[in-house]
């Protein structure tokens, strides 16, 4: 459950990135008040995750999920660049992130 919580804050930590974009300087009133929810979901979440994992496992994890996440929406929705050397990078995250996930006990 902790690594299911941690995930989950992941996509939020993804939403409230990728929302930033979209509050245009917190000038837009409905996507500032889905990010702000965004981040609190997303805080909430990995303090649950962090009961049981250790720090440092529970934070990687969760930067790398956003980051990882937030550069394929930045791909997908805001057309940046999708690159050889980029792609690779991401995975890079990934590996990391599922290396994370077998190197800490349950």
């Amino acid at each position: 459950m902790n690594w299911f919580s941690l995930f989950v804050a992941g996509l939020f930590e993804i939403g409230w990135a990728v929302g930033l974009k979209y509050t245009d300087g917190f000038t837009r009133l409905w996507p500032t008040v889905g990010t702000v929810l965004s981040m609190i979901i997303s805080l909430g979440l990995l303090g649950i995750a962090m009961k049981s994992l250790p720090v440092g496992t529970a934070y990687a994890v969760w930067v790398g999920v956003g980051a990882v996440g937030t550069a394929i929406l930045g791909i997908v929705l805001l057309g940046e660049s999708a690159n050889p050397m980029r792609l690779l990078s991401l995975g890079l995250i990934v590996a990391g992130i599922v290396g994370l996930k077998l190197a800490t006990p349950a």
